[in-house]
């Protein structure tokens, strides 16, 4: 895939001050925004390669890595999805995507923490009690939390695998025996994830004092028909971590999707599923865009990726032998591993395409200007 001609860092670069001065975001949101700013550049450093066949030189300059990143996922998601298949269970798993109304957007955001926390804790809370219920059995479930929209809004959902396998009473590992479309019936299932949610939310707005001021976006949300959204089962593991792996690393907003910049608003594209997946355009101003996206960027340390129940590491050992055989390599490197999964040389030329590119110089890392800075 070609180069975009724009990117999430020329967008903070054009407005990120106005934004800080608008919005006064705090310290860690402040460190991401730079981070994508800079990432690629010759502010984090690099260094100088010669190819060793047509003599070409380039800079290549380091990534920041950082997890909201458009341009630092790829590798990420092709290592994932392989350290996942060689994890769990090579069985039978039913999609599942767990989505709390928009009224309780406001409510997430005096804590994200904290709220994303809660939804995590409900959605397995739904998914044990209906294992035991059903099947008697503790299924388990490999979580994924999203909380964008295509139109960069606040929609909070988490993805959930859910394996045709569980533990028994007994501490045995039971096969689910099912062949029809769903696991469990939805629609009672979304009332329990309804309840469950709302209890813990409730609980923690009392703790808070802050119920009195929320009470109507509470019972607003509580009157909707909440919908858990269920797909067929999947053949097999590999099959699934696949088509997992596309969530797994997805950010935001790609930088292909960002299609023009200006003076004051930036243009992107966004399928509307409202309208049979239609891709449209959206143009918002420079500051209300980064404000949306900010409102993706997850807490320092926050884990979105979990594993519940006979996937846990409480029964890594009692699973092994229902894996399926790892088959890497003893000794790889990681640039090995990665032209491995994903057939793209890291040190080919990109010239002559014959040559490998040999480091010969090392670039330091230069202090870049700060643009955030605080209005005083």
């Amino acid at each position: 895939m070609s180069r975009p001609k724009y990117e999430m860092a020329h967008v903070i670069e054009r407005f990120g001050q106005e934004f800080v001065q608008k919005n006064n975001p705090n310290s860690w949101t402040l460190r991401t925004l730079n981070a994508l700013r800079i990432c690629r550049t010759s502010a984090l450093g690099g260094h100088i390669e010669v190819c060793d066949s047509c003599g070409k030189k380039r800079n290549s300059y380091n990534s920041c890595r950082n997890r909201h990143c458009p341009k630092c996922q790829s590798s990420k998601q092709a290592i994932w999805v392989e350290d996942v298949s060689n994890r769990i269970i090579d069985t039978k798993y039913f999609h599942l995507v767990f989505t709390v109304p928009e009224e309780l957007n406001n409510i997430c955001l005096l804590d994200t923490a904290s709220f994303y926390n809660t939804l995590f804790a409900s959605v397995w809370s739904s998914l044990q009690s209906f294992g035991y219920a059903k099947y008697g059995a503790e299924t388990g479930a490999l979580a994924i939390l999203h909380t964008w929209g295509q139109n960069l809004s606040l929609h909070p959902h988490i993805h959930c695998l859910i394996p045709t396998a569980a533990i028994a009473l007994d501490g045995n590992i039971k096969k689910i025996s099912k062949k029809g479309r769903y696991l469990y019936p939805v629609r009672k299932l979304s009332v329990d994830f309804r309840a469950n949610m709302m209890r813990r939310i409730k609980k923690q707005l009392v703790d808070n004092k802050r119920i009195l001021e929320y009470q109507t976006l509470i019972n607003q949300a509580w009157a909707k028909n909440w919908v858990v959204y269920s797909q067929p089962s999947f053949s097999d593991a590999e099959r699934v971590i696949g088509y997992l792996g596309l969530y797994t690393h997805r950010v935001a907003i790609s930088n292909h999707r960002i299609v023009g910049i200006d003076e004051h608003y930036v243009k992107f594209l966004y399928k509307d599923y409202r309208d049979n997946a239609k891709t449209k355009s959206l143009k918002l101003r420079g500051v209300e865009f980064l404000r949306r996206f900010s409102m993706h960027i997850l807490p320092k340390g926050f884990v979105k990726v979990r594993y519940f129940g006979i996937l846990s590491n409480r029964f890594s050992k009692k699973v092994a032998m229902y894996r399926k055989t790892d088959s890497r390599p003893d000794k790889e490197s990681p640039q090995q591993r990665i032209k491995r999964l994903t057939a793209f040389d890291i040190y080919q030329c990109p010239f002559c395409k014959k040559g490998k590119m040999q480091q010969v110089e090392i670039i330091p890392r230069i202090r870049s200007p700060d643009i955030f800075l605080r209005p005083k």
